[in-house]
């Protein structure tokens, strides 16, 4: 009967184990916008020309008024001086995942509303909706053009709700994206 207890003891930890790895996963694969509401997210795009201009309005706007620097640091890794207490850590806009995973109408959702369940607020009372898509714009830029294709909202449909290839292979290393 001893030995029962230690497999089923052994098991709970390899649970909740399991559980820390899948929730870091599910933070780059699950949609942050409502379900509800994730369709009309999704038909939004950016109005915004891809220009030297809104890149640098972007930038100032998520160095300064946006606050973004705060949390996801000055080089987008998710590194900012706030970083440090959040769970799940802020979003690392580097990894190319989370571009090909996301369309602009998301992100641009998740900026003016917030995201459940992480500790992104919403700005819609201080950003215009003009001044969050500037800031699409440059935090793009942090990923280098990887990904570009999905993000900007094609291909969408040729995704699960996990990515393509069910989202295998698409993220290693403990950041994963967030």
């Amino acid at each position: 009967m001893r030995q029962w207890g230690t497999v089923s003891a052994g098991v709970v930890l390899l649970v909740a184990a399991t559980s820390d790895v899948i929730g870091a996963e599910r933070h780059m694969m699950q949609p942050r916008v409502p379900a509800d509401q994730l369709a009309e997210a999704r038909a939004l795009t950016n109005p915004l020309p891809e220009s030297p201009e809104t890149l640098a309005t972007g930038k100032a706007l998520y160095n300064g008024k946006g606050t973004c620097f705060n949390c996801h640091g000055r080089d987008g890794m998710g590194n900012g001086p706030a970083a440090a207490g959040l769970d799940p850590a802020p979003r690392n806009f580097h990894h190319h995942g989370f571009w090909r995973h996301r369309t602009d109408g998301e992100i641009f959702w998740v900026i003016k509303h917030g995201s459940p369940g992480t500790s992104m607020i919403g700005f819609g009372s201080v950003l215009s909706d003009e001044e969050i898509w500037s800031i699409i714009q440059y935090e793009r830029t942090f990923a280098g053009g990887h990904g570009r294709g999905m993000g900007r909202g094609r291909g969408m449909d040729e995704m699960d709700h996990r990515g393509p290839r069910g989202g295998q292979g698409e993220c290693e290393g403990e950041r994963c994206g967030r």
